[in-house]
């Protein structure tokens, strides 16, 4: 997508880009010249709006979700074990161990 006419930021950088703009992860010296781009370009100006709206959408439709309190206390245990410094299992260290199956005899 491109208007046509020549932009110190290229239309298709933007378009690469558009995320880390709209979720406010790039330097603020590149988000300046994005800002400056969608002033001057209308269909990156729309792009932009439309993902900014999309992105709206999911969060008001998606972003009430409730994390279970399992998962949670899993995901925060191996944090924990990271911050430390301890080596972290590649397996799931609280469920127990299997036991192995032996054939029963008839």
């Amino acid at each position: 997508m491109s208007c046509g006419e020549p932009h110190e930021t290229d239309c298709s950088e933007v378009l690469d880009h558009l995320y880390e703009f709209l979720d406010s992860e790039m330097p603020d010296i590149d988000r300046d010249k994005f800002q400056h781009h969608f002033e001057e370009c209308s269909p990156c100006l729309e792009k932009y709006g439309l993902e900014q709206a999309v992105k709206k959408l999911v969060k008001r439709c998606c972003g009430h979700d409730d994390v279970p309190a399992d998962l949670r206390a899993k995901v925060m245990g191996r944090i924990d074990l990271i911050r430390s410094g301890q080596t972290v299992p590649e397996h799931d260290v609280t469920k127990a161990p299997a036991t192995p199956v032996t054939p029963q005899e008839s």
